[in-house]
């Protein structure tokens, strides 16, 4: 009977340890889980910086620079909210009262919902999309909180990541360390594309995104589309929840021709076409790994794991999948030693 090598037992604890660490903060391990993601698809930019300056300087510039991206981001889309309030206001309005009036039956138009439900889901999108600067001051406290955990992680594995990288490393059973450099190039990868094909499928929502409401006949072209394009850049919440939003829009009016076109043109070709096809298809070719796993990791990431599924989901499918692959490359390699052949 084979028995664990002592060397076995720090790296089994050290896991373990993380895995409790992990759970415990669960809470709060979204953005340390975005912020290491961030600062491995950035680390190759420190290390030029790091080259030229003293590499503290490098990670507060580095880190600099993404506080003032993001806060340059959030400020011009409060601006564009703020400049549409009046169109906002007036669809949660409009909305608000065919809810509340007593004649009117979601369920004849084929809306699986009733009305408790549907006016469950106006009270948030109000909060989120018109009410939004009270929403900010209530959880001020809890942003401010995780936006502290994401930069200083960030900044952090800037400049101490490698170390921590080589010390943990260096506990690592020597056996175990190939598989682990070969999983590490891997998930740079992974990560990179993961955050480029998600502004790339954002960028592409607000330009397919135009002729539908320029057909919807609405007006505020440029801003249903940047809605749509904005809803998609949030990993939780996709360009489907602006077209939803709009569409009751739509049914509230009585405008029949404009639900179908939202539903049609909108809600399929423009939200699910992109998320079902070729969103997986662009993360899974650069890691070649077929667009239907793909697409179950990248969905079923952000249904068991929010925000932070985002980057967990499509990364554990490609580190299992990779996995799978040297493991079966061993197999050969072992097989083809001893003259065997795989059963």
């Amino acid at each position: 009977m084979k028995t664990i090598r002592p060397e076995y037992y720090l790296f089994i604890l050290l896991v373990l340890l993380s895995l409790a660490a992990i759970i415990v903060f669960w809470s709060v391990m979204d953005m340390v889980l975005l912020g290491a993601s961030l600062a491995i698809v950035l680390y190759p930019v420190y290390k030029k910086l790091s080259a030229r300056i003293r590499p503290v300087f490098a990670s507060v510039i580095l880190t600099a620079i993404v506080l003032v991206g993001s806060c340059a981001a959030v400020l011009f889309t409060l601006a564009i909210f703020s400049s549409n309030a009046g169109t906002l206001s007036e669809m949660f309005g409009t909305i608000g009262t065919w809810l509340n009036n007593p004649a009117t039956n979601p369920m004849a138009y084929g809306v699986p919902l009733n009305k408790g439900n549907l006016a469950i889901l106006l009270s948030e999108g109000s909060a989120l999309f018109v009410d939004y600067h009270r929403t900010l001051i209530e959880y001020l406290p809890l942003i401010a909180f995780k936006m502290f955990v994401f930069f200083f992680t960030l900044f952090i594995l800037f400049i101490r990541g490698e170390d921590i990288w080589n010390k943990l490393f260096c506990h690592v059973p020597e056996p175990v360390q190939r598989y682990v450099t070969r999983l590490s190039d891997v998930t740079s990868d992974t990560l990179y594309t993961v955050y480029i094909v998600q502004i790339a499928i954002a960028v592409l929502t607000f330009f397919i995104a135009l002729p539908v409401f320029y057909l919807l006949g609405y007006g505020n072209i440029l801003f249903f589309s940047f809605f749509a394009a904005f809803c998609e850049l949030i990993p939780i919440l996709g360009s489907s929840v602006a077209f939803i939003i709009i569409g009751a829009y739509a049914l509230a009016l009585g405008d029949t021709r404009g639900v179908l076109l939202l539903f049609v043109l909108g809600y399929l070709g423009v939200s699910l076409v992109p998320e079902i096809y070729i969103r997986p298809a662009l993360v899974g070719r650069r890691v070649k790994i077929n667009f239907i796993i793909m697409f179950i990791g990248i969905v079923g990431g952000l249904m068991t794991m929010g925000l932070a599924g985002f980057v967990l989901g499509p990364l554990i499918v490609v580190l299992v999948i990779t996995s799978y692959r040297i493991y079966t490359e061993d197999k050969k390699e072992q097989n083809a030693g001893t003259g065997t052949c795989d059963p």
